[in-house]
């Protein structure tokens, strides 16, 4: 044991050497939900610019209320799988809804984006066939294509031609084509329209993880296959998350009654772990309703996400081409982005440096978020501080 455990150290020691160990903040949130997004990070008021929270709701008192009341109804835990015992009234009602919300056939619950991407490529593809991933997609995705035993090709980023290239060239039938849908490190958006079109000439199912584009996207916040006017034709599997957006927990695949039905038989990361909580599924009914009927969050967020890009360009800050609430500042090295990180804490920001594995060597960034959240004077104060920093690094 002592062997091996000199050789983990040794392993941890080669991270801090390059400045790659990870570290966990430990942030408080205030007690009154209005405050958000001023937060506490390691004990220093900060406020908080790198949470997936865009439209504000995961501090909601009417969500909170939704949750409390349906753990007094139903309990805290599921108890069993979604096979066994673990199937609730609160899933069933938050399938069907985004079922609905989706304009899809139907849609089923998953306890995590990780999991659904997991379930949803291990049951539609296998050993002597192809996944195609764009180079940029989620861990997730990539482990799946690894897990299903299918023979794993990547395509360059965002690039629909380089992917009809590898199904063209390939002999080994493509089972799928996977991708997200807003790139969560990038903020750009994937050419679905394109990607749609390689796809069906070439039998293959595209799958598109949306985590990042669904409640923000599209005229109705129906996510970037609504901003693209795709149906569940061109994209026969959409997974989606709930944890961003809408402010909860948990994951969902929709599609065709029998895609779905498919998966719920098949699909083992469904099959093989206990249920999301009732709570939680209670939560997320009441987020799906205020997002529908508070469409000002999702132009609040999108609006506040041009004002940064604009500032930030106007003050040489090296922000990254997008048009989503993900908006990252690109500074090279693991070292800058630390420094950079600090300096924005210091000065009352806080926004999480990004480096390799997580991006390519050489692209460590910040990763700036947009919420519906945050203020005019917020945003305006942090691409101030952001011009002073990038200055100093680029002298």
């Amino acid at each position: 044991m002592k062997r091996h455990a000199r050789a983990l150290e040794a392993e941890l020691a080669k991270l801090d050497r390059g400045l790659l160990r990870r570290r966990r903040a430990t942030l408080t949130t205030p007690d009154a939900a209005a405050a958000w997004p001023s937060v506490t990070v390691d004990g220093r008021p900060a406020v908080d610019f790198c949470s997936n929270d865009y439209l504000g709701l995961a501090r909601h008192p009417d969500i909170a209320a939704a949750m409390a009341a349906a753990a007094l109804r139903h309990g805290a835990g599921s108890g069993a799988s979604h096979l066994v015992a673990g199937h609730g009234i609160e899933h069933a009602l938050l399938e069907e809804e985004l079922a609905d919300f989706t304009g899809r056939g139907r849609a089923l619950l998953f306890s995590t984006g990780y999991m659904a991407n997991l379930a949803v490529i291990g049951a539609l593809a296998g050993r002597g066939e192809q996944v195609l991933l764009d180079r940029l997609c989620h861990a997730s995705l990539i482990d799946a294509a690894l897990l299903c035993r299918a023979r794993l090709r990547r395509f360059a980023h965002a690039d629909a031609a380089a992917a009809a290239r590898v199904l063209e060239a390939s002999a080994a039938a493509t089972a799928l084509v996977a991708t997200d849908g807003v790139f969560s490190m990038d903020g750009d958006c994937a050419p679905l329209g394109e990607l749609a079109r390689a796809s069906r000439a070439h039998h293959a199912w595209l799958v598109v993880d949306d985590a990042h584009g669904l409640g923000v996207l599209g005229t109705t916040g129906r996510g970037l296959l609504e901003q693209c006017g795709l149906g569940e034709e061109a994209v026969p599997v959409l997974v989606g998350t709930l944890g961003k957006a809408f402010g909860t927990f948990g994951a969902f695949a929709a599609g065709a009654p029998e895609v779905i039905e498919f998966l719920l038989q098949r699909a083992r990361p469904y099959a093989y772990t206990t249920a999301l909580p009732q709570p939680v599924a209670a939560a997320t009914r009441q987020a799906l309703r205020i997002a529908a009927r508070e469409s000002w969050r999702r132009e609040r967020v999108l609006s506040l996400a041009r004002r940064f890009a604009r500032a930030a360009a106007e003050l040489d800050v090296p922000v990254m081409a997008s048009t989503t609430p993900i908006q990252p500042v690109l500074l090279g090295s693991a070292a800058q982005a630390l420094r950079a990180q600090e300096k924005l804490l210091q000065a009352g920001f806080w926004v999480a440096a990004i480096r390799p594995p997580t991006v390519a060597a050489g692209s460590a960034r910040l990763r700036v978020t947009l919420s519906a959240a945050h203020s005019e004077d917020q945003v305006d104060a942090l691409v101030e501080v952001l011009g002073r920093i990038c200055a100093r690094v680029s002298a």
